[in-house]
């Protein structure tokens, strides 16, 4: 059976768990070659072992996104090993929810640079290689997909400053999706709601405890589904274009 990614290139961040680590798969098992980019370096080269086994390729790259040196140096390794690059999903990022009043202010500062700067600086160092793919690479399209949240469109109290990073990264998506897509670069956002990750436990633990109860009788996507969602839009015709994907479980109302 025809893998509908062989050939492909793509670079994956935040790939050491969670969603990143379900797109590589998902993405390895369609016939892509995979950068995966995280900080954790024995979770990487655990998940290039698996995907090795499976018959992938899987390249790891041990980086922090969110220093701009080892953003360009990780895409730039990816695209050398590789060829190129035709696929890149900016998957890294965290969620540091509470209070804006006596907020620790670390922990926006600490969303802004993973959520924001992370993605510009990975984007920024991949759209020419995206670009070059989507002029004469084998698709003859390249994709951009920056994975955002359901907190990109819909506010709450005490999720202020993660509402503002991930309604920019909607924002900076929907600029550049009109900047390139008549170069066939497609840029896409996704926008998951309550998924089971690690990226909860990163709460503090009145905060954790505050969620669970908000969505403990809901039955939670898996970061499988993410993937598969994502696998869906850059697996497209090159002439149709996702450019915004809203994806919650089926019990969870906003």
């Amino acid at each position: 059976m025809t893998r509908r990614l062989e050939a492909s290139k793509a670079l994956i961040t935040g790939a050491s768990s969670g969603i990143g680590a379900a797109t590589a798969r998902a993405l390895a098992g369609q016939g892509a070659a995979v950068a995966i980019v995280a900080r954790r370096k024995e979770r990487l080269d655990q998940l290039t072992q698996e995907i090795g086994a499976a018959g992938g390729r899987a390249l790891p790259i041990e980086a922090d996104i969110t220093d701009q040196a080892q953003a360009v140096a990780a895409v730039k390794r990816a695209a050398d090993e590789f060829g190129g690059l035709d696929i890149v999903v900016n998957n890294a990022g965290v969620m540091l929810l509470g209070p804006a009043v006596d907020a620790p202010t670390a922990e926006w500062d600490q969303m802004v640079r993973i959520n924001l700067l992370g993605l510009l600086y990975v984007t920024h160092a991949a759209l020419p290689h995206l670009l070059a793919a989507a002029e004469s690479g084998p698709r003859r399209v390249a994709d951009l997909v920056n994975v955002s949240s359901v907190a990109g469109r819909v506010t709450r109290v005490g999720s202020g400053v993660y509402n503002l990073t991930k309604h920019g990264v909607g924002a900076f998506s929907d600029s550049l999706r009109q900047e390139v897509t008549r170069r066939h670069v497609r840029v896409s956002v996704i926008e998951p709601g309550a998924v089971a990750t690690e990226l909860a436990t990163h709460l503090r633990p009145e905060i954790l405890a505050q969620m669970r109860q908000r969505l403990g009788n809901v039955e939670m996507m898996q970061a499988e589904d993410i993937a598969d969602a994502i696998e869906y839009i850059v697996s497209r015709p090159r002439h149709v274009a996702i450019n915004e994907l809203l994806i919650r479980p089926t019990e969870q109302e906003f």
